[in-house]
């Protein structure tokens, strides 16, 4: 009894508070891309433009198309323009002037299965290929469209893996600093300024080994530089701690984890989702049992992310085509933390991103 209330202590310290003021969305755009995108991340740029009432904002994909290995793959960096909040009239998918616009294709070695920019320098992306390098790109200097031949031109390489990946996480504290997770089991660090004299190749910093199967996610602490987590096909979820290489291992779920999520207001809180659909929230400081478990998606649930601008709210997306938006302030009145459902994809959602 003791246990149980010292994690429904913490419970009430960390969800606790006002009620999140959710708006389900106030506009939709739909585009149908001309390949599945396994990839997905709102980059900060904003462009204000003058006597407009809207905003360019860009998002970056990639392209993937497993029945056609033959296919040249890219980096995509695209153009949305979204509504000034005074705007009287909404902009609406009809106009023909509000659907994504591709900006830039990228020459890519096989399928982009992640993207990431560096925070530091949004213009830095990495990304994970369908090889074992994690390739990075300067996309300013890179053309608007790609080269016929094909080539594949980063400005970096980054080795150290020895199969493919589906994860990258920069470090929010130390500029250039990159992890990357991997189906070797393991997951690589590097610092893309220690780059060898006119070399292209950086290898790992270090190479972290705990899990037993594939590392499926990995994620830097958002308030101490020196920790991450990981989860992966093992089932464990790990804290990892740089300055002592000490852990903390807890088996997460029942089957194998996706994906993990730390709380970007809250030190303590995460969220992990597994393949069985569930979604489990966490106080790493009671680290032996969960502070709220979540039956979400019907079948695997890919990703988890917490809001940027909401402490207490939660997104998460699956195979089940869906993606769910909960309010974790609402604990007791079930089913009620589940605010909002959006379901418009036709096919599995490998990765969404909020708008910051």
């Amino acid at each position: 009894m003791a246990e149980q209330g010292g994690i429904r202590n913490a419970e009430e310290e960390i969800l606790g508070g006002n009620d999140s003021n959710i708006v389900a969305h106030d506009l939709l755009v739909r585009h149908t891309l001309e390949c599945p995108s396994l990839t997905s991340q709102w980059l900060p740029d904003i462009t204000i433009l003058e006597g407009e009432d809207y905003t360019l904002h860009k998002l970056m994909l990639g392209t993937s198309m497993v029945f056609n290995q033959q296919s040249q793959h890219h980096l995509m960096i695209a153009n949305i323009k979204l509504p000034n909040e005074n705007r009287g009239n909404p902009l609406d998918n009809e106009n023909e002037s509000v659907k994504l616009k591709i900006e830039k294709k990228i020459n890519h070695n096989g399928e982009v299965n992640k993207a990431s920019y560096m925070p530091q320098n949004p213009c830095i992306i990495a990304t994970n290929a369908s090889t074992s390098d994690v390739l990075l790109f300067d996309y300013t200097r890179q053309p608007s469209r790609p080269n016929p031949d094909g080539k594949c031109n980063p400005d970096l390489i980054l080795t150290g893996h020895q199969e493919e990946g589906y994860s990258l996480s920069w470090s929010p504290f130390l500029s250039g600093r990159l992890l990357s997770a991997s189906d070797d089991r393991t997951i690589c660090s590097w610092d893309i300024n220690a780059i060898p004299f006119r070399r292209r190749f950086i290898s790992p910093l270090n190479v972290y080994r705990a899990h037993t199967a594939i590392v499926n996610d990995v994620a830097w602490h958002h308030s101490h530089q020196s920790v991450f987590g990981s989860v992966g096909d093992d089932r464990r979820f790990i804290i990892w701690d740089t300055r002592s290489n000490q852990t903390q291992i807890v088996r997460a779920h029942t089957a194998e984890v996706q994906c993990l999520s730390f709380n970007p207001y809250c030190e303590y809180l995460m969220a992990t989702g597994s393949a069985d659909g569930s979604v489990a929230v966490w106080d790493i400081r009671y680290f032996n049992s969960r502070l709220y478990s979540i039956v979400a998606h019907q079948d695997a649930t890919y990703q988890v992310h917490w809001s940027p601008h909401y402490e207490k709210v939660l997104a998460s997306s699956g195979t089940d085509k869906m993606i769910y938006i909960w309010d974790l302030s609402k604990l007791e009145e079930k089913p009620s933390e589940l605010q909002f459902i959006r379901c418009e994809h036709t096919g599995e959602i490998f990765e969404f991103s909020w708008h910051l």
